[in-house]
């Protein structure tokens, strides 16, 4: 088992499962400009890198006017609709519980306001020491630097700290700040690119993680 004194969690397809509310949202956001819906599985390949990234995979990689339009409304469907069917993965809320004596953290790529809305929702806030979303002036995963400012502000040692996530840019951001990381299977990645890019550990369920960290 890998001893550890802080476990950074990433929050969309590792600690929550919120495919559903994205793809809602993203879809109430192209039918207001007047254009075609997407399938939910099309829209669950965009999440990862940020809602202006996700913005621009759905309605076109252009900057301009519409983009600007398709961010304004996004922000108003998704701030209403984030926690419609959002829920911890089965077994998070235990796995919390078990690392209760253990620094923890959240570093995700999605804007603070969304983070700390959907935190608070599933009643989880005071769970972490930190909460670090995307917006906070920081680039974003894989970049490492996020990990850098949560290592710094809880004074956390890299050999004992992992991070927990569901995408390559976990696994990358983990390497480049020099902690260990392990990967899920059960997010929105592909399990097999996953294990692919040879994370220190890999876990199926949620409820593995107990067996893993200590």
């Amino acid at each position: 088992m890998f001893k550890t004194d802080l476990l950074i969690f990433d929050l969309d397809g590792t600690l929550a499962d919120t495919k559903d509310d994205l793809a809602a949202a993203v879809n109430l956001t192209l039918g207001e400009l007047g254009l075609p819906e997407r399938r939910p599985t099309e829209i669950y390949g965009y999440v990862g890198s940020g809602v202006r990234r996700l913005i621009q995979q759905a309605v076109g990689e252009e900057e301009g006017e519409r983009f600007k339009q398709a961010m304004r409304i996004f922000k108003g469907h998704y701030l209403a609709h984030l926690l419609d069917t959002t829920r911890l993965y089965p077994g998070m809320d235990g796995v919390l519980a078990h690392f209760k004596s253990k620094k923890k953290a959240v570093v995700t790529n999605k804007p603070q306001i969304y983070t700390d809305k959907i935190l608070a929702g599933l009643k989880i806030t005071d769970r972490f020491d930190l909460i670090v979303g995307g917006d906070n002036g920081l680039p974003l995963k894989p970049d490492p630097q996020m990990v850098h400012a949560v290592l710094e502000k809880l004074s956390a040692d890299p050999k004992r700290t992992v991070m927990i996530g569901d995408g390559l840019h976990d696994i990358h951001a983990s390497r480049a700040a020099g902690i260990a990381v392990c990967a899920v299977g059960y997010g929105l990645g592909n399990p097999e690119e996953l294990k692919a890019a040879r994370p220190d550990f890999f876990c199926s369920n949620a409820d593995e993680l107990k067996q893993l960290f200590v």
